[in-house]
Formats: structure tokens, C-alpha cells, sequence
């Protein structure tokens, strides 16, 4: 039980100290797109420590789990992780361990039943707001415009993806601030920033006591509206996508001293208009080669009693 073990401590200190210190640096908001990769590889790490401590577990309490996942193994191998009397607690671990992942793919499976609940009911909404003009086929164009009295703008993931736009947003944004607009949300499209967002809160939901998933489900949250920002501000300019912000939710008083759902557009909309420095291309390239080993060290702590053995 020492290698399982060690896993759940690993996976635990992972969970409590890569969230603090990214709390603390300040290069996140600098480079979204990065802090994004680290996030992920972070929880990776967490769920490969809790997957990999299941799995030995299992293997030191159950002979026929011990057969499939030591079948090409030699013996001195298999006892190494397998003790020579194990106790309860392997079988209890792994049982725990299981339902955890269970829990989880059941909670990810709710939250995209539910976001394709909603896409369906906003697009039967869409429908109804938008018919079809005789002699249109469905499905034939990506952008779609609403009649609205409030100006706004979103992506809609599906078969196929559309883009709708409100005819307040047209008529309040002129020129490229349009542009920045829909650039923004296209670049929401081409990440899939829909799959990070379901996964975080799924396993926020999922874990609600677990600090480090509520943590990734805020994170995900803003980070891939900053870096959809940069997309836009890379091909409009930071100006324009600033002023295309304010003029697309100004009458949502969002700019006030009251909190609102949208508090964190003052902070994007200063960001743009004060933009930091980006990191070198040698400090991104060192980060994003440092989170990928991340998920790495568990599987190598997972691999030092076999090495011990065969060497």
C-alpha cells in the first residue's frame, strides 16, 4: 500500500500547492493561452494520481485485477507492489477511488446533457426569432441576425455552429468593433473553450469540497474569455476591442460600482487598454514544457518500485 499511498499524497500536495502558486504569479493574465495548458495539465496530474492509486490498489486486493494489470510483469515485479499480506485498507481505497471516478464521469455526462439541452432550446428559440425565408436551405449560412432592442453577440456551438448577432449590436457597433466582436467569439469556437468550460464544472460540481476544482472552474472561466480578447485585439487592435466591449455591455451596468454577473469585463477592458508585456518565447516555452511534466510524475513515482525490482 506504500505506492498508492504516496500517489494520494502527491495528488493531494498537487492539488494544494500548483492553484496557490498560480494564484500568486502574475504572468497568467500575460499569457492566457499558457495558464490555460498549466491548469489542465494540473488537474490532469490530480486525477492520473487518483486513477493510478485506484489501480494499484485494486491490484494488491483483487488476484483477478492483479492478473490483468501484472500479466507481462516477472514476479519480483509483482512483489514489489503487491504485499505479501494485504490489508483491508487496499480494497477499501479502491472501491473509494472507483466511485470517485464514476461520480465524475457521471457529473461530466449531466453537464453536457444539460448545455445540449439548452443549445437545443436556444436554437428552437432561434428558430422561432429567425425563420427561414423561402427558398433557404437549413443550415446554410453561420451568421445569424437577430431583431433585439439590447445589443449583443454569441457563439453557438452545434451542428453547425452559428454565430448570432443582435440588430442593436449592429446598429451600436460601427466599423471594426463589429469585427473585434465576432473575431472574439470565433476564437471561443476554434479553442472549443465549450469542453473546458463543461469539464471544470463538472468536476466542481461534482467535488464541491475540493478546493482545486472550484478553483479550475473560476479560472476556465476567465482565462478563455482573456484569451479570446487576444485573439481579436491580435487581428482588430486592443483599442477597438476595448471599445467594442464597453459599447456591447454598458447598458448592462456592468461599469458600475455594483457587483454583476460581468464583473470581470472592467478588469478585461483595462488589460486591453494597459496591455502587459508578453513573456519571452523561451519563459512560454519553459512553462508550457514544465506543466507537461506535471502529469509525468505520478506515472514515475508509479514506476519506481518495478524499476527497483528489475535493476
Amino acid at each position: 500500500m506504500m505506492v498508492p499511498a504516496v500517489l494520494l499524497l502527491l495528488g493531494a500536495l498537487t492539488a494544494v500547492v500548483a492553484p496557490r502558486l498560480l494564484a500568486r504569479a502574475e504572468w497568467p493574465d500575460r499569457e492566457p493561452v499558457v495558464a490555460l495548458w498549466v491548469w489542465q495539465c494540473v488537474v490532469a496530474a490530480v486525477l492520473l494520481c487518483c486513477a493510478l492509486s485506484m489501480t494499484l490498489s485494486a491490484a494488491a486486493a483483487w488476484e483477478a485485477v492483479r492478473g490483468h494489470v501484472f500479466a507481462p510483469a516477472p514476479r519480483p515485479v509483482v512483489k514489489a507492489y503487491v504485499p505479501a499480506a494485504p490489508g483491508p485498507w487496499a480494497a477499501v481505497t479502491a472501491v473509494a477511488l472507483a466511485c470517485g471516478g464514476v461520480w465524475s464521469a457521471v457529473m461530466l455526462v449531466r453537464e453536457v446533457a444539460r448545455a445540449q439541452a439548452r443549445r437545443r432550446r436556444r436554437r428552437a428559440e432561434l428558430r422561432l426569432r429567425a425563420p427561414l425565408l423561402p427558398g433557404e436551405e437549413p443550415g446554410a449560412g453561420r451568421l445569424v441576425v437577430l431583431e433585439g432592442e439590447y445589443p449583443d453577440a454569441w457563439w453557438m456551438p452545434g451542428t453547425p455552429p452559428r454565430l448570432v448577432v443582435t440588430t442593436a449590436a449592429l446598429r451600436r457597433l460601427r466599423g471594426h468593433r463589429l469585427d473585434a466582436v465576432l473575431a472574439h467569439e470565433q476564437g471561443h469556437a476554434q479553442a472549443r473553450h465549450d469542453w473546458l468550460l463543461h469539464c471544470s464544472a463538472a468536476l466542481a460540481a461534482g467535488f464541491p469540497q475540493v478546493p482545486v476544482f472550484a478553483a479550475f472552474r473560476d479560472e476556465m472561466h476567465r482565462l478563455v474569455e482573456l484569451a479570446a480578447d487576444d485573439v481579436a485585439s491580435r487581428r482588430f487592435g486592443r483599442l477597438t476591442t476595448a471599445l467594442a466591449l464597453v459599447e456591447l455591455n454598458e447598458d448592462r451596468g456592468v461599469f458600475g460600482p455594483a457587483p454583476t454577473p460581468h464583473a470581470h469585463l472592467p478588469q478585461r477592458v483595462h488589460r486591453l487598454l494597459t496591455p502587459p508585456h508578453r513573456l519571452p518565447v523561451l519563459r512560454r516555452l519553459q512553462l508550457t514544457a514544465a506543466a507537461a511534466l506535471v502529469p509525468v510524475l505520478p506515472v514515475l513515482v508509479a514506476l519506481v518500485p518495478g524499476l527497483r525490482a528489475l535493476g
